[in-house]
């Protein structure tokens, strides 16, 4: 289980929530409300003040590369250190089979970084966080430059993921995609976090953070 309380930066306010082992929560919010900053922050890739626990244990009793591997992240935009592609993974035979999922070619190991579409960079940086085993999942915009094929075989790949205990924290300003995806759907506008609710009339409503 991921615990975060009162966790804030510059840009976000005191937030807390918990996120169990094959959960999933959706964020949703406007351009700019502090999706990316949230997500940074979780991720210890930004200074932050509050508390994050993994299982009970406060992240700074973690070594910062054991935290980033379990608790993976996968931006808008990923990074690349190397030119060819198939430098990026342990080995990347073991994932030939989920690329086929995800509808990118085995072959692409052997390709430059730069060959690529933007849909297949996003496609594989998933990849690459997946082949760590992480037990949370932070994703920004994941599906974002997919066509519907590739959504629906992403989406396929994490349900299952989650089925076998990941957790995940997903990123979508897709309405109807929050609503496959997610246990519980939460809302950000200038920092401010609430979990959405839905009242008698399916209309959704802000819960007061506690």
């Amino acid at each position: 289980m991921l615990t975060v309380r009162s966790l804030s930066r510059p840009g976000l306010e005191p937030t807390s929530f918990e996120l169990a082992a094959g959960e999933c929560i959706a964020l949703r919010g406007p351009s700019g409300a502090g999706k990316t900053l949230l997500l940074r922050a979780l991720a210890d890739l930004d200074p932050s003040a509050g508390e994050v626990l993994l299982d009970g244990t406060p992240r700074e009793k973690i070594p910062a590369p054991t935290w980033r591997r379990r608790v993976g992240y996968v931006p808008a935009e990923p990074g690349w250190w190397s030119e060819r592609l198939g430098d990026h993974f342990q080995d990347w035979n073991a994932q030939a089979g989920p690329a086929r999922r995800l509808q990118v070619s085995p072959s692409a190991a052997e390709r430059r970084v730069s060959q690529l579409s933007t849909g297949e960079r996003q496609r594989l940086a998933l990849l690459r966080a997946l082949e760590h085993r992480p037990d949370v999942l932070l994703l920004d915009e994941p599906t974002g430059p997919l066509d519907e094929d590739s959504t629906a075989a992403v989406e396929s790949m994490l349900r299952e993921k989650r089925d076998n205990g990941l957790a995940l924290f997903w990123v979508t300003h897709d309405k109807r995609q929050a609503e496959r995806i997610a246990d519980r759907q939460f809302w950000i506008d200038r920092g401010r976090l609430r979990e959405a609710l839905r009242d008698g009339t399916g209309r959704e409503e802000a819960a007061p953070q506690r």
